[in-house]
């Protein structure tokens, strides 16, 4: 049967690949993009245009993830369209990248509000529904960068990741009694197919940051360049977007709690099952076995 998804940030990258994939399997897909009267007018066009010339259920939906009155009113409009709502995809997330003391405490507030508070807006409007069927998906796209490998540079971007990964570990065990499976996916550092690095924000302090240059000469361009020069030459972003349609089509009860699609191989991949173990084995010890699982 087709499921009801909902997927934010879904205007370009990883989360317009990712629905277009969901769609083509089947499933009706609400592509949240924010300012789809706006500047996005074009990005919501092609969606319109690629459902309509692959006979796919693609819809895009207002969704600003900054804005809980929004994110709101977009829960509100699917379960009116499609009378429920199985999958929820937190995909939204903007990079920043320069020297860590260049950047004001505003900036690393804005880069957590998209990366982290995003999911708890989306969160607090879909999980009633999820929990009154008594069954969903909750799927984080996170990033190996919470475990791996970390070049300098963006600390930022890094912390945020991190903390939305705790958050998602935390929800999980929150959400397995109400039968809602939690399935983790890790991209690593893929620097083509995405607008991650191309529309990365900066530090607002450039006199700070022009020390850094001073000692530190070319480090943010050679860091993007050694990243892209890890992976091989015929990566594409689609094994991201593919990864997340095989798993949401995954019989319930059978998905990963985490999978990992990094063709780099930075180590977050190891790091993180020697955690998720740590986890199985912790929550074991004090009588919450039940949790690592969703109820039936």
């Amino acid at each position: 049967m087709a499921q009801v998804i909902v997927i934010s940030g879904a205007g370009s990258g990883f989360g317009a690949l990712t629905a277009r994939a969901l769609a083509d399997s089947g499933n009706i897909v609400y592509a949240g993009i924010r300012e789809t009267t706006g500047r996005n007018a074009g990005r919501v066009q092609e969606a319109q245009n690629y459902a309509r010339e692959h006979g796919a259920h693609l819809r895009t939906i207002e969704l600003d993830v900054s804005s809980q009155d929004s994110v709101d009113s977009a829960v509100a409009q699917i379960i009116t369209e499609a009378g429920r709502l199985d999958v929820v995809i937190h995909n939204a997330g903007h990079m920043v990248n320069g020297p860590t003391e260049a950047f004001l405490p505003e900036q690393l507030a804005q880069v957590y509000d998209t990366n982290v508070l995003s999911t708890q807006r989306l969160n607090r409007a879909a999980l009633p529904h999820l929990r009154k069927q008594g069954h969903g998906l909750v799927l984080w796209v996170g990033s190996s960068s919470t475990r791996g490998g970390t070049p300098p540079y963006l600390a930022p971007y890094f912390a945020a990741k991190a903390a939305m990964d705790a958050l998602a570990v935390s929800y999980a065990a929150e959400l397995a009694r109400f039968g809602i499976e939690t399935s983790i996916v890790v991209p690593g550092s893929f620097t083509n197919g995405t607008n991650h690095f191309a529309s990365a924000g900066t530090p607002a302090d450039e006199h700070r940051a022009s020390q850094y240059e001073e000692r530190y000469p070319g480090l943010l361009a050679s860091v993007a360049q050694r990243l892209a020069q890890l992976a091989p030459p015929d990566v594409d972003a689609s094994l991201v977007s593919n990864e997340i349609a095989r798993i949401v089509a995954l019989p319930a009860g059978q998905r990963p709690f985490r999978s990992h699609v990094d063709p780099a191989n930075d180590g977050s991949e190891e790091v993180s099952a020697v955690a998720d173990r740590v986890r199985l084995e912790f929550l074991t010890r004090v009588g919450l076995a039940d949790l690592l699982r969703p109820a039936p």
